[in-house]
């Protein structure tokens, strides 16, 4: 067997397991023992499409009690939908394709999670032994293609290797950094015969990630909490990968200091807090970022010194020092050189800090930050998120998704798109809970939405789950509500139509003098000045009735509170709720790309007035 592996994690030894005489052997064919061993594993649901390489594995799929294959109606679909089932249960997702094209198709959604460190494995089909190279039917080097977007690859020359490939997968994806493996059979090695026996031995030389942070490292991490004046909690994606949120609130509530949650950890501390400050970064809250500007320590837990959160990098936090808690070694340093280095998973790290801290406030070194919140009050309650109401009546896409959170019953999942739709989401409804938001954060995948949230609810069949679309998101992937439909996964879906690719629309109104290339939705170039909202080519409520819907048109506020609870009620097949909106509105606060977090502003032409008091 050959082995490819990348990412920032180089596999580790660990313990050898399994493979005791012991254990049954059963004589099989490659494609059962594939079977067998995605059953062993814990592999519940598969998203995936046949074609002729991995058509020998559908076979026993179908004789299969203990795994579901959803049959999807495209590729780029079952990847999403596997993050989206990976993201809502923090169990492995698992796609399936044939080789070439199918496989080809899953470049996105497995270089979407790889950004996102969603644990997904991919298991595609390939050409005969004999014909790789060969430039064959349907050939393409899936491995090789992959390799720089996965967090390791396998190609599996030999059908005895099949059980523990497919557990050194789950493995790899599921531990350390979570992120993306694929797995790659050829035809006639999945239709070889072989013997199959469980639980195998793995084999991962140098794959250990480090879990147990380093004592002195927390030690010296608490010193400089409890010393500072301006500490913030800079609180990642990696916190909820964790399952590190109780700990957040334990350390937050423990020191008093802000907590800011970016994109991807949107749940991980509740929004409702009083200790909560908001989102960071290019459109976070203004009193988030200021407050990452004007502090003097910043702990960064679980996030990586995204650009969309920074900014330009070297205005970035002039006056912090630095506490980088990451699982990946390779993220510490990268793009902010850390006072204190802390390599380690964040539940570990988070429990303890607040042990160190403990200590810390036990000797009387106490964290006075009682300056430090009279700015941050005073900001919040100067610039608090808002939105103005469209003077010609029509719907605020702004109060149509803040109404869809409010009337959401409890515990519903939300999904995003990616786009303004996507930032309206982030800000305008309120995540109290982990596992409650799922988005495209590291890649901004258009497309994501609907087949994430199918996903979401096959993983989640008791919750609701809401995915937040915009107009040109929802035309990527909208064939999957047919799979939806058949498939018994009922998920409802808003689409935010504005008639046009709207971030980009609204970057043409800021910056390229409201010159419209190619991002009206609603009409060809030659009209792309026209006036109107919303899109009726294609027609959304047609389309999604055609697709085995429940479908139904908003236009009016009048009209929104009774057609989301109408949507909400609907639980026996999947809803679209086409929301006409109005086309102009637009995404703030905002910082523009390339600049600095200090240029930040709160609405169009509204520079905030801090004053220079606080730059001490």
């Amino acid at each position: 067997m050959t082995e490819q592996a990348t990412g920032a994690h180089h596999p580790q030894p660990r313990p050898r397991t399994g493979g005791s005489s012991a254990a049954p052997v059963e004589h099989v064919t490659g494609a059962q023992s594939l079977i067998r061993s995605l059953e062993e594993v814990g592999a519940e649901t598969v998203f995936g499409i046949p074609g002729g390489t991995i058509l020998p594995a559908y076979d026993p799929m179908m004789d299969s009690t203990r795994v579901r294959h959803v049959l999807v109606r495209h590729e780029q679909g079952a990847g999403h939908a596997a993050t989206g089932y990976a993201q809502a249960t923090g169990k492995v997702g698992v796609c399936m394709a044939t080789s070439g094209p199918g496989a080809t198709n899953l470049v996105t959604p497995i270089a979407d999670a790889n950004m996102d460190s969603v644990p997904l494995v991919a298991i595609t089909g390939q050409v005969a032994s004999a014909a790789i190279g060969t430039d064959a039917f349907q050939e393409a080097d899936i491995c090789g293609i992959t390799m720089p977007i996965t967090k390791h690859n396998f190609l599996v020359t030999d059908a005895k290797d099949i059980p523990r490939t497919i557990a050194e997968a789950f493995h790899i994806a599921s531990t350390g950094r979570p992120g993306p493996v694929l797995v790659d059979i050829p035809k006639d090695i999945l239709q070889s015969r072989t013997t199959f026996s469980w639980p195998p031995a793995q084999d991962l030389p140098g794959y250990r990630p480090v879990t147990k942070p380093h004592a002195k490292q927390i030690r010296e991490a608490a010193k400089l909490i409890t010393q500072s004046r301006r500490p913030v909690l800079y609180v990642g994606g990696g916190v909820l990968k964790a399952g590190a949120t109780a700990e957040l609130k334990v350390l937050a509530e423990l020191t008093g200091a802000p907590v800011t949650t970016t994109l991807m950890a949107l749940g991980a501390f509740p929004d409702s807090h009083p200790l909560h400050v908001g989102m960071p970064g290019m459109h976070g809250s203004v009193t988030a970022v200021t407050a990452l500007q004007k502090a003097d320590l910043i702990v960064a837990l679980g996030a990586r010194f995204d650009d969309r959160v920074t900014g330009k990098l070297d205005s970035f936090a002039p006056y912090a020092k630095i506490v980088h808690a990451d699982i990946d070694p390779a993220e510490i340093g990268k793009n902010r050189a850390a006072d204190v280095p802390i390599v380690g998973d964040a539940r570990e790290v988070l429990a303890d800090l607040v042990q160190a801290v403990q200590a810390e406030h036990t000797d009387g070194h106490v964290g006075d930050y009682t300056a430090w919140w009279k700015d941050l009050n005073r900001w919040r309650e100067t610039y608090p998120l808002g939105y103005d109401q469209p003077a010609d009546g029509s719907l605020a896409p702004q109060h149509v998704i803040q109404r869809i959170g409010e009337l959401a019953p409890e515990g519903t999942v939300f999904t995003a798109g990616v786009g303004q739709h996507q930032m309206w989401a982030a800000h305008f409804i309120t995540y109290d809970k982990p596992a409650t938001w799922l988005n495209s954060g590291g890649a901004g995948t258009m497309g994501y939405a609907v087949p994430a949230a199918m996903g979401a609810k096959a993983g989640q069949p008791d919750r609701t789950v809401w995915a937040i679309d915009g107009d040109g998101c929802f035309q990527m992937t909208n064939q999957e509500l047919t799979t939806c439909a058949l498939n018994n996964i009922p998920i409802k879906v808003a689409i935010i139509n504005n008639g046009a690719l709207g971030m980009v629309r609204q970057w043409q109104t800021l910056f390229y003098n409201q010159r419209y290339s190619n991002t009206v939705l609603h009409a060809g170039q030659e009209q792309a000045g026209a006036a109107g909202n919303g899109t009726r080519v294609p027609d959304f409520v047609k389309l999604a009735e055609a697709m085995g819907c429940v479908a139904m048109r908003c236009e009016s506020p009048d009209e929104l509170d009774a057609v989301i609870a109408k949507a909400n009620a609907i639980n026996d097949r999947p809803v679209v709720v086409d929301f006409i909106v109005h086309e102009d509105a637009q995404v703030w606060p905002m910082v523009a790309a390339g600049t600095s977090n200090d240029t930040v502003m709160a609405a169009r032409g509204v520079r905030p007035d801090f004053g220079d008091s606080e730059d001490d």
